[in-house]
């Protein structure tokens, strides 16, 4: 593990994000694992909407499937660890209203939570198998002929 996981570990478990990433996976049903880089993966979170492939709370990754999940998606680990590094630089829990904050602004640009949510983008889009929606207009513009009538 190199200083920077270690320190992401250390930072996750005092803000009290993978503690509450694990009270999460009981909850929703997951088996729990060690895994690389001071991760714990969790397998069979009931919990997800069918939509969402993975959930990240502190250095908890959650997976709605098995461990299959990883060999049938391999940068879905690098991009949920980056959501691990996002929880620390945000003192934790207080990433969710930052995120839904995000999420929200990306909706209204694009149609998608996901497209301009400065987290997933900073996760890597593609990795956590999103695609990039173009933003769309927010305010028309009304033409010459349409101002006068």
């Amino acid at each position: 593990m190199t200083p920077a996981q270690r320190a992401r570990q250390v930072v996750n478990l005092v803000n009290l994000s993978t503690p509450l990433g694990l009270a999460i996976a009981r909850l929703g049903g997951a088996k729990v694992t060690r895994g690389p880089d001071g991760l714990l993966l969790g397998y069979g979170f009931r919990l997800l909407p069918q939509r969402n492939f993975a959930l990240t709370v502190g250095n908890v990754l959650l997976f709605r499937d098995d461990e299959s999940v990883l060999l049938r998606r391999p940068r879905l680990l690098a991009h949920e660890s980056r959501h691990a590094s996002q929880y620390a630089l945000c003192v934790g829990p207080v990433m969710w209203p930052l995120y839904g904050l995000a999420a929200g602004w990306s909706w209204i640009r694009t149609g998608d939570p996901a497209s301009r949510n400065i987290f997933e983008r900073r996760a890597g889009l593609a990795d956590g198998g999103y695609e990039e929606r173009p933003p769309r207009r927010i305010v028309r513009r009304r033409t010459g002929a349409e101002r006068f009538r």
